[in-house]
């Protein structure tokens, strides 16, 4: 699949086969995170993949009550290392770039936004001064929602200068 594809072909996934995502298939995902780039080549990040289901159970009521985030294959913990500047952006550059590439292999994410951090960090052990900028959902998508409209090129871009719109 072409990257345009997989691309257009993202959507966020809210329900999940109970299907086990094989090990070949995971390190396939976290290969294309780890080729994602980073800010000085540092890498200042680790993915806590959490497939245990009583820790994903216990992981929804910190991720917003969302009860897909129990019933997906993998939630997915990105953890920023502390007093590395770029390090919230990279682990962010890592996941979108595993998420794109589970689009090509058949399975699905969902960002979660709604979480709260610091109590990830205490049910997964995360050290204190670790940071949890996103998490996400993985897994077998069981239904995938037709496109979301898209704003208007020239409502989101602008060329050189603020008030100057992209055509």
């Amino acid at each position: 699949m072409e990257v345009k594809k997989a691309i257009e072909s993202r959507r966020s996934i809210r329900k999940y086969k109970k299907k086990e995502i094989p090990g070949t298939v995971m390190e396939d995902l976290l290969d294309a995170a780890r080729k994602a780039p980073s800010s000085s080549n540092k890498q200042a990040w680790k993915i806590i993949v959490v497939t245990d289901e009583e820790m994903r159970r216990r992981l929804v009521s910190v991720s917003g009550n969302q009860s897909f985030v129990g019933d997906c294959s993998a939630y997915l913990v990105g953890v920023s290392e502390p007093k590395v500047g770029y390090s919230p952006v990279d682990i962010t550059i890592a996941l979108d770039h595993l998420s794109l590439r589970a689009v090509e292999l058949g399975l699905g994410t969902c960002w979660i936004g709604d979480c709260e951090p610091m109590r990830v960090k205490e049910i997964i052990g995360v050290p204190v001064d670790h940071d949890v900028p996103v998490c996400m959902t993985l897994g077998y998508p069981s239904t995938v929602p037709a496109a979301r409209k898209r704003k208007d090129a020239s409502v989101l871009f602008r060329k050189d200068l603020w008030g100057r719109k992209w055509e």
